[in-house]
C-alpha cells in the first residue's frame, strides 16, 4: 500500500516582483498560474501530462476551481505547493493543492476538476477509457460537490478584452489564469485597491475562447459593504455565449507586513 506522502508531489517558487499587486503581495493569479505549473509537472511525472495526451489527439482542460486564500506573500518569499490527484471517475478528475510558506505556514487551499477532450470532436471522453491508471489519495482539501454559480443578473461593472497571442496555451485556446484576470478587472477599485484581499474565488468554465474573439467581462455585487461578493461571467462579445462563470469573495486587509 502506498504511503499517502509519496502520493504527493511539491514544488516551490520564489515570488518575483512582477507577480506581486500594489500591495506588493503575491497577486492570485500569479498563485494560480503556480498552481498550474506544478499540476502540470506531477501530471508529467504520471504519464498523463498534455504532451503525453496530445498524440492520441486529447488534451486536458479545467472545468472548476475553488481557490480559498488565508494567507500573503511578499516579493521574495517562498511559496511551497502540495499538490495530488483525489478521484477519477466518468468524464471527471479532481486535484487538490495546499499552498505554503516556506516555515510551513497556510497560503491557500484549492479543488479543481478536469476533464479530458477529443481535439477532433471538442467532446469529453471517459477517462477510464482513455488514460492509464496512475495513484489517487482520496482526501479532499475542501468539500466542494462543484454545484452550480449563481447567473449573473443586473452589471454593475463590465470591460471588454480581445484575445492576444499571449493569452493563448498548449491547447490554442484561452488560458485558464486569462478568465481570471479578465474577471477581476472589473472589481471596483473602492474594493480591489481600496482596503480588501480577495479571500474566496470559484470558477466553472462552460466554453472556450479563440485568438482575435472579443470578451465581455461583467460584474455585480451580492454581499455586504464589509465583506463583499462579486458574481462575474465572461460572454462572447460576437455571439453572447456564456464562456465562464465565476463568484470572488473579499475581506478587509491586515495591516501590511512583509511574508
Amino acid at each position: 500500500m502506498n504511503d499517502p506522502a509519496d502520493l504527493i508531489y511539491e514544488k516551490q517558487f520564489r515570488v518575483r516582483t512582477y507577480e506581486v499587486d500594489l500591495a506588493r503581495k503575491l497577486r492570485p493569479t500569479a498563485l494560480l498560474n503556480y498552481l498550474q505549473d506544478a499540476a502540470g509537472d506531477h501530471a508529467r511525472q504520471l504519464g498523463v501530462a498534455v504532451g503525453d495526451l496530445m498524440r492520441h489527439n486529447l488534451t486536458w482542460v479545467l472545468s472548476r476551481y475553488h481557490l480559498r486564500l488565508v494567507g500573503d506573500a511578499g516579493t521574495g518569499a517562498v511559496v511551497r505547493i502540495r499538490t495530488w490527484p483525489s478521484s477519477r471517475e466518468g468524464l471527471f478528475s479532481c486535484r487538490e493543492f495546499e499552498v505554503m510558506g516556506a516555515d510551513g505556514t497556510p497560503l491557500a487551499l484549492a479543488t479543481s476538476s478536469w476533464a479530458v477532450v477529443d481535439l477532433a470532436t471538442r467532446k469529453p471522453v471517459r477517462l477510464a477509457d482513455h488514460l492509464p491508471d496512475y495513484p489517487l489519495l482520496p482526501r479532499r482539501v475542501m468539500d466542494d460537490d462543484f454545484g452550480p454559480l449563481p447567473r449573473l443578473k443586473d452589471t454593475v461593472s463590465e470591460m471588454t478584452f480581445r484575445v492576444r497571442r499571449s493569452d493563448l496555451d498548449l491547447n490554442r485556446h484561452v488560458n485558464n489564469v486569462v478568465y481570471a484576470e479578465w474577471a477581476l478587472e472589473t472589481v471596483p477599485p473602492q474594493v480591489a485597491d481600496g482596503g480588501f484581499r480577495l479571500a474566496e474565488l470559484e470558477i466553472a468554465f462552460r466554453a472556450e475562447a479563440l485568438y482575435g474573439d472579443w470578451v465581455m467581462s461583467r460584474c455585480a455585487p451580492v454581499g455586504e459593504e464589509t465583506s463583499p461578493r462579486f458574481v462575474h461571467q465572461l460572454v462572447n462579445e460576437q455571439d453572447g455565449r456564456e464562456l465562464t462563470r465565476l463568484v470572488s469573495r473579499w475581506h478587509p486587509a491586515i495591516a501590511d507586513q512583509d511574508t
